[in-house]
């Protein structure tokens, strides 16, 4: 359950400094047995904030070469402290399951040596990819000799709030020390023991070589007030991301005074046209369904078009996978009696399930199809399998999604699937950033115009 994030006074999760200051580098906080005020938990948290503007100032200055050293040094450091992270990870998953926590959230807090390999791999793969820093992004001479350039400069202060998604850790830290960005995470009480191990690996490396440790920082020890002083800590910190459900990313949107770049939840459609081959059709909603049904990036309704001769197969092999098919009155008469189906509501057609379950409409045209997809789509993918080019073409024009897939699994809008490395969330807004955001889109511009004594007429 997404936690609330305002009108709590009092931290409730993770160790609680005894005083306002914030740790020493290299340190957390350690645990005092009376909770912070409101007042002691804004001064702490600016205190960090302080210091990570310090840290993304020597951040900004470091070259690549330095800052890949600190990704590789990240990622050796998760291998050598891989039981230990594990360890804690596991305390997490107990806690969740005696709190009752749903499977889909369970599996984004699960760690496993194959996630961790992951993580590691990611981190190499960012220290592969050019640095966006310096990056020139339009330039010119002006007919009076000023030479101009826009080029690509860090945020600064990073934040993110999120739930339950240890990998986020790691992979938000990552992306914001190659754009040359300090960071502040608040990772949620689901995950306290999980981050809080992520974090001290992930200070102890960037100091192995000579980062400042203050570039990754925390507020989890000043649970929900602690998120709460960060949404409020404009002029300290430069942008907030909130990643999760529904209900942290619409509190965090609508109370923080920080600037905010929205991510969202992921009510993702695919459209199986009447061209569409069975085949086709079975293997992708498959994989868009079934291979990690807890994360946005799968599909959750499903669109078949009134000619097309593929539901019978692709409603079966869902249904052998264990998917619930929730059907509209046309796809359950279309269906054979042997496979068994819910009737649709409205709420349906408008869900992010997050599970095995499957909403499924039949339409008459591409028409229908996109008009259902304005309806309840939040923006972030839609997909059409479709043999017919002129549908594509359309669907590409018509759909207004962050991505917007032709013929392929909607599991691949994800940064390291569409080669970014990793991601910080993926952006349905339409300001700064749009779809899975990677390194470039944790840089903002800086025009740069050289003269050589020019002045204004």
């Amino acid at each position: 359950m997404t936690e609330a994030l305002i009108h709590n006074t009092a931290a409730t999760s993770g160790d609680i400094s005894a005083s306002p200051a914030a740790p020493e580098p290299g340190n957390l906080p350690h645990a005092a047995a009376v909770p912070l005020s409101v007042e002691d938990v804004e001064a702490a948290v600016h205190a960090i904030a302080d210091r990570s503007r310090q840290a993304a100032r020597r951040m900004a200055r470091a070259n690549r070469a330095w800052k890949d050293r600190g990704l590789r040094a990240i990622g050796a450091a998760l291998l050598e402290r891989r039981n230990v992270i594990l360890a804690a990870n596991s305390k997490d998953i107990a806690a969740g399951k005696a709190n009752g926590t749903s499977a889909a959230l369970l599996d984004r807090l699960t760690l496993t040596d194959a996630r961790i390999d992951g993580l590691v791999a990611a981190l190499e793969k960012l220290a592969s990819l050019p640095d966006p820093v310096g990056n020139v992004v339009r330039g010119q001479t002006l007919p009076n000799g000023l030479r101009l350039r826009q080029i690509n400069v860090p945020m600064g202060v990073v934040a993110a709030i999120y739930e339950a998604r240890p990998n986020v850790t790691v992979d938000i830290a990552g992306l914001a020390l190659k754009s040359g960005n300090a960071v502040i995470l608040r990772g949620g009480t689901a995950a306290a023991a999980t981050n809080e191990a992520l974090v001290q690996v992930l200070r102890e490396a960037l100091d192995s070589v000579g980062l400042p440790s203050d570039a990754v920082q925390t507020v989890d020890q000043y649970g929900r007030e602690g998120a709460n002083a960060l949404m409020r800590a404009r002029g300290k910190v430069d942008v907030l991301i909130p990643r999760g459900g529904r209900e942290l990313i619409q509190t965090v949107v609508t109370n923080s005074a920080v600037p905010v770049i929205e991510t969202g939840e992921g009510n993702v459609h695919i459209f199986i046209d009447e061209s569409a081959s069975e085949t086709m059709a079975v293997e992708i909603l498959l994989n868009a369904k079934t291979q990690r049904p807890s994360v946005c990036n799968t599909v959750e309704t499903l669109l078949v078009h009134s000619g097309s001769t593929v539901l019978p197969a692709v409603a079966a092999a869902l249904r052998e996978a264990g998917v619930t098919l929730h059907t509209d009155e046309r796809i359950r008469a279309a269906l054979p009696a042997s496979i068994v189906s819910e009737p649709a509501t409205d709420e349906d057609w408008g869900t992010e399930y997050m599970d095995l379950d499957l909403a499924v409409a039949m339409v008459d045209s591409l028409d229908e199809a996109v008009k259902h997809i304005r309806t309840w789509s939040t923006g972030h993918t839609e997909a059409i399998l479709t043999n017919d080019l002129a549908n594509a073409e359309r669907f590409i024009a018509e759909v207004d999604s962050a991505a917007v897939i032709v013929n392929a699994s909607t599991r691949f809008t994800d940064g390291g699937e569409l080669g970014l490395g990793a991601e910080v969330g993926i952006s349905t807004q339409k300001l700064h950033a749009r779809g899975p955001m990677g390194l470039t889109e944790l840089t903002t511009t800086k025009w740069i115009v050289q003269g050589e004594g020019q002045v204004r007429g």
